[in-house]
């Protein structure tokens, strides 16, 4: 578990919502549209958003599946009426079954994957019709080691906790406001009835983050890490997750054919 003093939590909070209120207002609009599973990602997200623009300028987006957990959908109403935001809610399971129709073969990945695509869709419907941007949910650990679906949950207009790690985005939730019962949920996608995060990952995100602290922050090497108690194979994990996974944090390359415009505008 990464270690982080209180006031570097502070700090760090203060330094979110600063940067979602400055992108928003740079953007010319008001509003931030949230998708909320009734994890601790996306609550965090949603307070800290609500601390920057307003609770009448977030909208918190319901967007179950029919395997979705009774307890996430709850966990999800409660904060949104607690802190008397604007709610939306939408099954997305009929939407979901279409695409089914197409495939008779579907993997449980592919099928993930659609899923979390479906809901980018209506995310970014809903920011279009109120006037807002997408916010995004995801966290440093998740963007990392590729545990993101492109164009799905990480498609969004911003991702203020980018560079928080999970173990700190914990940390920061309890600091927030974000109810226990929601920090201490089993982080999981919800695509499929017993689906974990960890369980997908092959590890905890407790050792990740302390692999991927040392690999990125202290640009440690194996050997190094592997002296601060961290199993071998557990390093090497983590190193191929973010090769394999290096496409998907950067956007499309194309190939340049003509001189580059001021970066001003780009």
């Amino acid at each position: 578990m990464i270690q982080i003093d209180p006031a570097t939590l502070t700090r760090y909070r203060e330094q979110i919502i600063s940067f979602i209120r400055d992108y928003t207002k740079s953007a010319g609009v008001t509003k931030g549209v949230l998708g909320l599973s009734g994890g601790v990602d996306s609550a965090l997200s949603y307070l800290l958003t609500i601390d920057a623009l307003g609770a009448e300028n977030v909208i918190g987006v319901i967007l179950p599946y029919k395997t979705t957990t009774k307890r996430f959908i709850d966990n999800a109403r409660a904060l949104i009426r607690a802190r008397r935001g604007e709610e939306r809610a939408h099954d997305i399971t009929p939407i979901v079954e279409s695409f089914q129709k197409c495939s008779v073969s579907l993997s449980k990945l592919r099928l993930g994957n659609i899923m979390a695509r479906v809901r980018m869709i209506l995310l970014y419907d809903i920011a279009t019709e109120a006037g807002g941007i997408v916010i995004g949910t995801g966290n440093k650990t998740e963007i990392l080691l590729g545990y993101f679906t492109v164009f799905g949950d990480g498609g969004c207009s911003i991702e203020p906790m980018g560079d928080l790690y999970k173990s700190e985005v914990w940390e920061l939730a309890r600091l927030a406001g974000v109810p226990e019962e929601i920090i201490k949920e089993k982080p999981t996608a919800g695509f499929w009835q017993g689906q974990t995060d960890e369980g997908e990952l092959g590890l905890s995100y407790q050792v990740a983050d302390g692999i991927l602290f040392q690999l990125v922050e202290k640009n440690s090497t194996v050997e190094e890490i592997q002296a601060l108690g961290f199993r071998s194979d557990d390093i090497h994990r983590v190193i191929a997750l973010m090769k394999r996974s290096r496409f998907k944090r950067h956007t499309p390359p194309f190939a340049h054919l003509r001189q580059r415009l001021s970066e001003e505008l780009l």
